[in-house]
């Protein structure tokens, strides 16, 4: 799969949807890279090989609009096959460690950390990208939330071990962090 230069794809989208493009500014994030252990230089980074081999590959594509809020997707490929993934917009870069990435992004921030409240650890609030690989180890996730990055952004997505909990105290959680891509969001 190849990703399109973020301005091309920009064009390509306000073309499809005219309420895009009449909503200024339009920002567009687009992250791709295959998974690999850590290294300071690596933007994709496995933590759990055996869930999240490396080799395996992961693309996001996000469009933020004023009027149209943020839609972002997620494809992977590569992963184990028939099995489901968590993953989610995290505040900080990828690095050694899954921990590295710090927390969920949230839109209005939870006070109290970690964030297990599900006023706040929720898909309006965060962007939640579960998925479930097919057969073939391939998966896609989309979140679209109302709200769009404003002085904070996101910087990264990283996958998890389980699908999204939603109950409280467990809210947000979805188990271990085995994978993590770089975005600018």
């Amino acid at each position: 799969m190849r990703l399109l230069p973020a301005f091309a794809a920009a064009a390509a989208l306000t073309a499809f949807f005219p309420a895009v493009a009449s909503a200024s500014p339009v920002h567009v994030a687009t992250a791709h890279g295959t998974f690999t252990a850590y290294a300071p230089s690596a933007h994709a980074v496995t933590y759990r090989p055996d869930l999240v081999p490396a080799g395996a590959r992961a693309h996001v594509f996000s469009l933020s609009a004023a009027h149209a809020g943020t839609t972002t997707t997620l494809v992977v490929t590569g992963l184990r096959p028939g099995r489901a993934y968590g993953a989610h917009a995290h505040a900080q870069r990828c690095g050694a460690t899954g921990d590295a990435a710090g927390p969920h992004f949230q839109h209005v921030p939870d006070p109290v950390k970690p964030s297990t409240d599900p006023a706040y650890a929720n898909p309006r609030n965060e962007i939640w990208l579960d998925f479930t690989t097919d057969r073939l180890g391939t998966g896609f996730a989309r979140s679209t939330v109302d709200w769009t990055f404003a002085g904070r952004r996101a910087r990264s997505v990283v996958v998890h071990e389980t699908h999204t909990h939603t109950d409280p105290g467990h809210a947000g959680t979805a188990g271990a962090r085995l994978a993590c891509l770089d975005v600018d969001f």
